[in-house]
């Protein structure tokens, strides 16, 4: 699987009932954890304060990962990705841990 830098900020629309809001958010914990149980979603991190989140992302390719992976993601309507796919450097200290 390839890797991708992925940057999601969520806006969720003015007006939205609060109880969509909470049912959705429940649903993306699940889902995340399917993510993660798959090999899709690799780490997560969430900046101090911000509706965004930074996160290693892995799909066969970019298309599956807006398709299938991001695409499955229950708050996605109200999500704006900006995917950076990446490729190992050579100077990776994880790489030599196995980790690339």
């Amino acid at each position: 699987m390839k890797e991708f830098l992925v940057e999601i900020t969520t806006t969720i629309p003015e007006g939205t009932d609060p109880n969509e809001v909470s049912r959705r958010r429940a649903a993306e914990a699940v889902r995340a954890g399917e993510l993660a149980a798959s090999g899709h979603l690799f780490r997560l991190w969430r900046p101090v304060g911000e509706m965004r989140s930074i996160g290693i992302w892995r799909a066969a390719d970019e298309a599956e990962l807006h398709e299938k992976v991001l695409g499955s993601l229950p708050m996605r309507p109200w999500m704006t990705p900006k995917v950076t796919p990446l490729q190992p450097h050579p100077n990776d200290p994880g790489a030599s841990a196995g980790e690339s």
